[in-house]
């Protein structure tokens, strides 16, 4: 009796969750993903935020297969001058170069640490925290999500996603998201305070430029470090390369990871010279990681860099935004919003929702909900997405809830 894959999926394959989308996708190019049985789906969520230079970007293949007739895997990160690795660094490094009515205290940023993930990336900027400025308490917002290992789930923002893998790292503190008193709460006793730029899982969530000023303020006043998490927002996807940018300040910490790796696993922490000099000693390898920064994937996010700025990429997810948010009226749609591409449109209930979400699977464009929102329906196309691709996906958002 033959097995299918979709059966292999539920037996071997650890699961997530009792209700995975199970789809089995075969292939994908562009903003599409076909099935075995060639059924076509357009990707509305990138993988969440991941495919941002699309599927299968020719440029990114070509990055990839160049750098395969090469070297894979060499030595340990931080040991071996990797072409790959030193090029990736320094183009950051230049779409870093920015000023600010709000920097940071120690200058522009222009040291890369990779990781394999973002979890990795913020496990790695907790501890760079703690080091440099010699203090353990942490502030993150509610309804924040920044990975799920145990440092970063210490400081997610729902207790229900903590409360059956405690005890977590203790001093963390939380504070509202865009919430201008509670940055009172930021003492002389912080590392640092880590936050999305844009709330992503707590439903796409935009703070004023009078909050991030207020922050940055709050942060250099009491010498906590100031750790922006760009893991969903970078690489173009709200209108700017880097979200921060549209809001006047400069973080001492960035984090990324998702949109950078053009499909492949990589993440970063990045910082100036003067903070991430300290994990070099006291001790020796005071962060090191085998796989960080693997020659593929440093390939892979060169090319979807370089993509993000040739094409401008970014410039277009605002007009793209927009075309979503003038096209998705309707009675059951309470508002869309977002910046650029980075979009949520809410519903009355999780039920309503989910019913959208699912039937509109069935007619082949797939969305999903946040995990801190779940009446809101995430909307982060690839950034190449079309104008007539977005017409076509709000026309099945649109049938759906008509029918």
């Amino acid at each position: 009796m033959y097995i299918t894959h979709r059966q292999h999926f539920f037996d071997h394959l650890a699961q997530t969750s009792d209700y995975p989308l199970a789809l089995e996708i075969e292939r994908a190019e562009g903003v599409f993903m076909y099935s075995s049985e060639g059924k076509s789906y357009m990707d509305l969520i990138s993988g969440i935020a991941v495919s941002n230079v699309g599927h299968r970007h020719p440029k990114v293949l070509a990055a990839i297969h160049e750098q395969l007739d090469k070297h894979m895997h060499l030595l340990v990160y931080g040991e071996y001058v990797q072409g790959t690795q030193v090029r990736l660094a320094r183009a950051l490094t230049e779409t870093l170069d920015l000023e600010s009515e709000n920097p940071s205290p120690f200058g522009l940023i222009d040291n890369i640490y990779f990781t394999n993930s973002g979890t990795e990336a913020v496990e790695g900027a907790m501890k760079l925290a703690k080091r440099y400025t010699g203090r353990t308490e942490f502030i993150s917002c509610f309804n924040a999500y920044h990975g799920a290992t145990q440092g970063a789930l210490s400081l997610a923002g729902a207790e229900f996603f903590k409360r059956n893998f405690r005890p977590l790292l203790p001093g963390i503190k939380q504070i509202k998201h865009g919430y201008l008193p509670d940055i009172e709460k930021i003492t002389d006793n912080t590392a640092a305070v880590i936050i999305e730029v844009i709330g992503g899982e707590s439903g796409v969530r935009v703070p004023s430029l009078a909050y991030f000023a207020a922050l940055r303020k709050r942060c250099t006043e009491v010498g906590a470090l100031l750790i922006l998490d760009e893991i969903q927002t970078g690489f173009g996807r709200t209108g700017s390369f880097w979200a921060f940018e549209q809001f006047g300040i400069y973080p001492d910490i960035l984090l990324s990871a998702k949109g950078m790796g053009g499909g492949m696993p990589i993440g970063a922490f990045m910082a100036s010279h003067k903070i991430m000099g300290v994990l070099k000693s006291n001790p020796i390898l005071g962060h090191i990681t085998t796989f960080g920064g693997h020659p593929v994937s440093c390939a892979s996010s060169l090319a979807a860099l370089q993509v993000t700025l040739e094409e401008n990429l970014a410039t277009g997810a605002n007009a793209k935004g927009d075309l979503f948010k003038s096209l998705l009226i309707h009675p059951d749609i309470k508002e869309v919003r977002g910046k650029g591409l980075m979009l949520a449109a809410e519903m009355e209930s999780f039920e309503k929702l989910k019913d959208t979400i699912d039937k509109c699977i069935e007619k082949g464009a797939v969305t999903d909900w946040f995990l801190f929102c779940d009446n809101a329906m995430r909307i982060a196309p690839p950034l190449i997405i079309t104008e007539d691709q977005i017409r076509e996906a709000c026309a099945v958002i649109l049938d759906v809830l008509n029918s």
